[in-house]
């Protein structure tokens, strides 16, 4: 069956819902244990620990765009594939992004996979068989599910999701070069707080079954 990407606002569901749709739909969520397997696979020592993604990418202080790239510390296992000691390693943001490239394209290749996140729709947007979803959510209603999941304050949470959201944008924007917001690259977008939860499952899997098998852009 086709691979799902998720793009989501943060607050708005995402997470959660991938999780659903895998249960529902028998799939393997694209998270870091995946990253690792996949990675022994592919004979990658370092992609099952290095896991660059928007969640955890901040935007360039402008002294960092000044002298050159930054670096990505990563914790690597001293032997690859178990579950040993961990040594500290550094990275290039660019050897990152080839790490994450590479599974995600490999997974693609396993299909029955939701990868969120991550630049998935970009990497891809060329590949048939894949359903990209976009999923939003009005600003107050996403700080306060952060509020409740986080234990934060209202005002913290309100920062946070805008602070998280900023750091998709550059993500994409310096490792992809696509605008984040942009409708076309995805086949469906859902404003989740117009909707039960239980109900978004739903409409992505209608909208799953019903997926030419080419895609064009």
């Amino acid at each position: 069956m086709p691979v799902i990407t998720i793009s989501r606002e943060y607050g708005s569901g995402g997470r959660e819902i991938a999780q659903r749709l895998c249960e529902i739909l028998g799939y393997t969520y694209f998270d870091k244990d995946l990253m690792a397997q996949v990675a022994t696979e592919m004979d990658l020592s370092q992609a099952d620990v290095v896991d660059l993604s928007e969640d955890t990418y901040k935007m360039r202080t402008f002294t960092e765009r000044l002298f050159g790239r930054r670096r990505v510390r990563a914790e690597v296992p001293e032997t690859p594939g178990t579950e040993g000691g961990l040594r500290v390693e550094t990275l290039s943001e660019s050897e990152s992004i080839r790490l994450v490239r590479e599974t995600i394209l490999a997974a693609y290749e396993r299909n029955n996979v939701v990868i969120v996140g991550r630049g998935g729709q970009a990497i891809l947007r060329e590949k048939p068989g894949v359903l990209h979803v976009r999923l939003i959510a009005p600003l107050g209603g996403r700080a306060l599910n952060v509020k409740e999941r986080e234990g934060l304050t209202l005002g913290e949470a309100t920062e946070r999701v805008r602070v998280k959201d900023a750091g998709a944008v550059a993500y994409l924007e310096r490792f992809f070069h696509i605008d984040w917001n942009n409708p076309l690259l995805y086949h469906l977008i859902i404003n989740t707080g117009k909707w039960e939860s239980a109900r978004v499952p739903e409409i992505v899997i209608a909208a799953l079954m019903n997926l030419k098998t080419v895609t064009e852009f």
